[in-house]
This record gives structure tokens, sequence and C-alpha cells, in this order.
């Protein structure tokens, strides 16, 4: 499982924002959002990159 720091990621709206991304990027992952840690796990088939490229399209910066 990896895990992705998500900056501004604070409301529902936001979690449902990043909850599409990652399911049209790889539409098998399983993930689970967290909006207190501002973070999504994440286990799926595809590369992370392509996860991380597809959350940061929905309008988020991905921490370092």
């Amino acid at each position: 499982m990896t895990t992705i720091k998500v900056k501004g990621m604070k409301c529902g709206g936001c979690a449902a924002s990043v909850t599409r991304a990652i399911s049209l990027a790889d539409p098998a992952a399983k993930f689970e959002v967290d909006l207190k840690g501002q973070a999504v796990h994440v286990q799926g088939d595809r590369d992370v990159q392509a996860i991380k490229f597809a959350i940061e399209r929905a309008g988020y910066e991905i921490a370092q």
C-alpha cells in the first residue's frame, strides 16, 4: 500500500474529487481517503505516478 499526501484536501467534496480521479486512473484500485491526514492510501495495479498525475489533474498538489 502506498500513501500519497494531498495538499488542500480538506472536505468531503475534495475527497469525492480525489476518489473520482483515482477511480478513473485505476478502476481496480483499492484506496482509503484520510481527510484529517490529507492523504490517500492506495493499492492498485497502475503505476503510482499515474495515480498522482490523476490527482494533480483534479486540481490538487501532491506533497513531497
